[in-house]
């Protein structure tokens, strides 16, 4: 697989505009931390980029979640490192690899992010910092959702959450027109 033949899966099986742009996102985040850990970040972005690929189809049933896209990405012939990620994000696999346990921490950073940049006055993410997002973190009634122990296994890969959060929002930021912030 090549990221475009993960953008063709994704269009084709992803209709709602904010899930493909936090698609994005994740891509985004996990091709700048495969590069500050060391790795390839092809086989890293194309895995945040069909992550949730069966979001949709499986009803956003997290029971069923990931089974779909594992189906389809078998049949394609998939790096099965990139299939194992997919199921790691969504705890349907444990986290046995670098590119499983950044994908874990990464999928829930990204909401966190997209809310920090909603709530800021000019709702523009090039408008805010690590500092801004890491108070956001700190609350824990904002982004109930962005699980905060997940994120927190960043710690896992070397990387401290401060670090983590700049690499990642630095990421998003660099994709800003097509994540519409």
């Amino acid at each position: 697989m090549n990221r475009e033949k993960a953008l063709a899966l994704l269009r084709n099986h992803l209709q709602n505009k904010n899930l493909v742009k936090h698609c994005f996102a994740v891509e985004a985040c996990m091709r700048a931390m495969a590069v500050r850990l060391g790795f390839d970040p092809e086989p890293w972005g194309e895995a945040g980029l069909v992550h949730d690929l069966d979001y949709e189809m499986t009803g956003m049933s997290a029971d069923l979640h990931t089974k779909e896209t594992v189906k389809i990405l078998e049949g394609l012939g998939v790096d099965p490192a990139i299939i194992h990620a997919v199921q790691a994000h969504a705890g349907k696999a444990p986290c046995a690899s670098p590119m499983d346990t950044a994908i874990f921490a990464v999928d829930p950073l990204t909401g966190l992010i997209v809310a920090a940049t909603l709530m800021h006055p000019t709702k523009k993410i090039r408008n805010i910092d690590a500092e801004f997002v890491k108070r956001r973190y700190k609350e824990k009634s904002f982004a109930k959702g962005a699980r905060r122990e997940d994120i927190e296994t960043c710690r896992n890969l070397g990387l401290e959450l401060d670090e983590f959060i700049s690499v990642c929002l630095a990421a998003m930021q660099g994709i800003e027109a097509e994540l519409g912030l």
